[in-house]
């Protein structure tokens, strides 16, 4: 329990939200969890953001480096056979993303950040209409 109290001592907010991931992804199936990826995919972009605009350099860094492993996540998870160009396209998507995420990264604007952050949030949201049918 001392484990506990203590990252919660420490940051409340971000024991809570990793409390809510766990459970919201143990409960999600394919598509849920490719859209909560897509979720915390933007989240991360805008922190990294804050991050950059406040030189919170290690915040930044942490948060490149999830937002880059997310885009791994989601393009090692396509289906090329199945997904025919949808899935080259993605794929393409998710290259270029992460391609401009790491330029940016040297970088002390938060700008290009925001605009993957932005460019990717469509994508969460035609995806997420798609699911509602």
């Amino acid at each position: 329990m001392a484990g506990y109290a203590t990252a919660l001592r420490g940051d409340p907010e971000a024991t809570y939200r990793q409390i809510d991931l766990v459970g919201r992804t143990g409960e999600a199936d394919g598509p849920a969890l490719v859209q909560l990826l897509y979720e915390e995919l933007v989240r991360a972009l805008r922190v990294a953001a804050h991050a950059t605009e406040n030189q919170n350099y290690a915040l930044k860094s942490e948060k490149i480096t999830r937002a880059t492993a997310i885009l791994f996540a989601l393009e090692a998870g396509l289906d090329f056979d199945q997904g025919g160009e949808v899935s080259h396209t993605l794929a393409r998507l998710y290259r270029g993303a992460r391609n401009a995420i790491i330029d940016a990264s040297v970088g002390h604007e938060a700008q290009p950040f925001l605009e993957v952050a932005s460019n990717l949030e469509e994508i969460a949201q035609a995806w997420a209409q798609a699911r509602r049918g």
